[in-house]
């Protein structure tokens, strides 16, 4: 008989939906097997007051196809005041923080951490989670780390804010989670397991190319190890990033990867092949729940050691994106959702 494991409420703690008709064609690869999502507030323009999150989040509601899903929804980091954030506090899971022009639809965003320091305090009294894109506009293998003193000035100036270092790529931020009692951190599936070797080591792989830029291999042998032992204050975050085709196959290819659909399977192969199976549901959903407090919706995914071919492409309203080990065979698939 084939190994199996039952899964309960899987939950991807960082997820880029779009909008459009890019949204209808990705939001239901995500609630077909994800209880919930953390949802980037990152449109153009960036989601940043409460109506346009509680419209965003309609739309998101209208797409999933049925599916039992919670989209729990982000604000773009600005200026607010303390009224916009009491009004908003009960619709939202946080708010996200991206440096100015770091990462995709991010030109709005913060130039300086220490002159936003107000709305710090505000969310740090109001218990609002901050969530970090933590990257400098240093060299871009260096940008992680040195973005760190960053999370040191924030998790001590502020030691009841709650702060997730999103989508960790290094060794140096691992070691970051057990500096701080308010640090914790989300890490993809693609940084488990590919380097920057993997990206342009021989020819150029558009479609592994993210930001945060894939590092070395101590790198991703230091976030595989957390992820395996299910450091408490590691959860996994997708950054699924969908693209058209057009923009991650041509000149200025567009920063991100799509693992939506195979994420499960492809983890469940992960953690078997470590023989860390066990791990898997702390990591895929329990740390999240204890590190955000949030009840997903009860939803029972077993994935099954089988295989499974992933299509070379996810296509529909008039939009074409190429998954990660688009035409590959994986070892594990998805076999029931309850």
């Amino acid at each position: 008989m084939a190994k199996q494991l039952t899964l309960q409420s899987p939950l991807d703690m960082h997820l880029h939906l779009r909008d459009g008709d890019m949204l209808k064609l990705v939001t239901p690869l995500t609630a077909e097997g994800f209880a919930g999502a953390v949802i980037m507030p990152n449109l153009v323009p960036p989601v940043d007051n409460l109506d346009k999150l509680l419209e965003y989040k309609e739309r998101i509601l209208g797409a999933c196809e049925g599916h039992k899903f919670d989209p729990f929804m982000t604000l773009f980091f600005r200026q607010y005041t303390e009224q916009e954030l009491a009004n908003a506090k009960d619709h939202m899971i946080g708010i996200k923080l991206y440096p100015a022009g770091a990462t995709t639809n991010s030109e709005a965003g913060v130039k300086a951490i220490d002159a936003v320091e107000p709305v710090f305090k505000m969310m740090e009294e109001m218990e609002i989670p901050l969530l970090v894109h933590g990257e400098t506009h240093g060299f871009v293998m260096d940008r992680e780390k040195e973005f760190l003193a960053s999370y040191d000035y924030l998790a001590s100036k502020f030691p009841k804010l709650k702060i997730t270092m999103e989508h960790i790529t290094t060794a140096d931020a691992v070691a970051m989670l057990d500096r701080h009692e308010n640090l914790r951190a989300t890490v993809t599936l693609q940084h488990l397991i590919i380097t920057l070797d993997d990206v342009a080591g021989g020819l150029l792989n558009p479609h592994l190319f993210c930001k945060p830029i894939a590092k070395r291999p101590e790198d991703r042998e230091a976030l595989l190890q957390a992820a395996l032992e299910a450091h408490p204050k590691l959860m996994f975050g997708s950054d699924s990033a969908p693209h058209p085709l057009e923009k991650k196959e041509s000149c200025g290819c567009a920063a991100g990867v799509f693992t939506a659909p195979l994420a499960i399977a492809r983890l469940a192969q992960l953690f078997d092949k470590h023989e860390k199976l066990d791990n898997l549901q702390a990591f895929l959903s329990g740390n999240a729940q204890t590190q955000y407090g949030v009840t997903p919706p009860k939803k029972l995914v077993t994935v099954t050691k089988e295989p499974f071919t992933v299509p070379e492409a996810y296509t529909g309203f008039q939009q074409h994106v190429v998954p990660m080990h688009a035409g590959e065979e994986l070892e594990w698939r998805i076999s029931q959702i309850d």
